[in-house]
């Protein structure tokens, strides 16, 4: 099988492109020339697949791209390093939306399309929603990153136009004890000075990066998966839940709350949209699929990636 993937650097795209060139796969990493020959410097081309040049602002691909089986679109600009300027606003929705835009006309142009379009999104898109339950069928919200998500779905899922299969994957917040939001989240911890976000009674919805990388494969090769999914796990928590456990694994106090005041004092309108809301979200459509998560339980999860007891 050849996978086109964008977004190859980050913490999802590392790992998916390690996954598929261990199982034989051919691997597209679909790159703007300056992040290849930069690539080539940091010597992260032997990690798996190929470097692939494109140019989002135009769509332009390089040749090797032809004749996709399966394209992942992973490109996004990091939501959460540093405040949200409105210059940052728009960097994040147009490496997003835009980006997506140019990928799919790209792919049209193709003489040979690809079956499937595995396209990222966020569980951001319900906005804040308290206790509500929340499934691939419940109403989008009306904040930053609803509408973002939004849109960027929207972009992902014209492909279907051009007769290929869309699957919109909107991720939790995915947990790998090497990069990601796990990382930040220890490191208060680390100190002796972490504590529940607020209240403490937002909802949790995270994933582990292994069931991340699991469901993207099972997405690609499943032809009854369309549409949006929740990537997350079945057992979302409450933020003072989540703290409660991550302490345990971590062997370390959990004493000191954020109050939310002085969350929205440091990170302004990300503060209340990134640790504040409240997502409770299930994985409706993949336990209707049967799909069996390999990381279901947080304590588990957490034990497992930090190498300590699980309870």
């Amino acid at each position: 099988m050849k996978v086109l993937v964008t977004g190859s650097t980050g913490l999802v795209g590392t790992a998916l492109v390690a996954s598929l060139a261990r199982e034989g796969h051919t691997v597209c990493r679909l790159m703007r020339p300056g992040a290849i020959e930069k690539d080539m410097a940091d010597s992260r081309g032997g990690a798996g697949g190929f470097a692939v040049s494109w140019n989002p602002a135009t769509g332009e691909l390089g040749g090797a791209a032809v004749g996709p089986d399966a394209v992942v679109n992973l490109a996004g600009a990091p939501i959460g390093d540093g405040r949200w300027s409105p210059k940052r606003k728009e960097i994040i929705r147009s490496s997003r939306i835009d980006t997506t835009r140019a990928l799919v006309n790209a792919l049209a142009k193709m003489n040979v399309r690809p079956s499937v379009l595995v396209s990222a999104s966020a569980i951001g898109i319900y906005g804040n929603r308290g206790d509500e339950i929340l499934s691939e069928e419940s109403t989008s919200g009306s904040d930053f990153l609803a509408e973002i998500a939004r849109e960027w779905e929207v972009e992902a899922m014209k492909a279907e136009a051009i007769g290929i299969r869309v699957v919109l994957a909107r991720f939790g917040i995915i947990l790998a004890k090497h990069a990601g939001a796990l990382q930040q989240m220890m490191t208060p911890f680390k100190f002796g000075v972490g504590g529940k976000l607020g209240s403490g009674q937002q909802w949790t919805s995270w994933v582990a990066l292994e069931d991340v990388i699991q469901i993207l494969r099972f997405a690609i090769e499943t032809n009854s998966v369309r549409g949006p999914i929740n990537v997350t796990s079945p057992n979302p928590v409450r933020n003072a839940e989540f703290t409660k456990i991550l302490s345990t694994a971590m062997h370390r106090p959990a004493i000191f709350p954020a109050p939310a005041f002085a969350l929205r004092l440091a990170l302004g309108e990300m503060a209340d949209a990134l640790l504040l809301s409240s997502q409770r979200v299930i994985p409706q459509k993949l336990q209707q699929l049967n799909y069996e998560f390999l990381c279901p339980d947080l304590a588990g999860t957490l034990a497992t990636l930090l190498g300590g007891p699980s309870n």
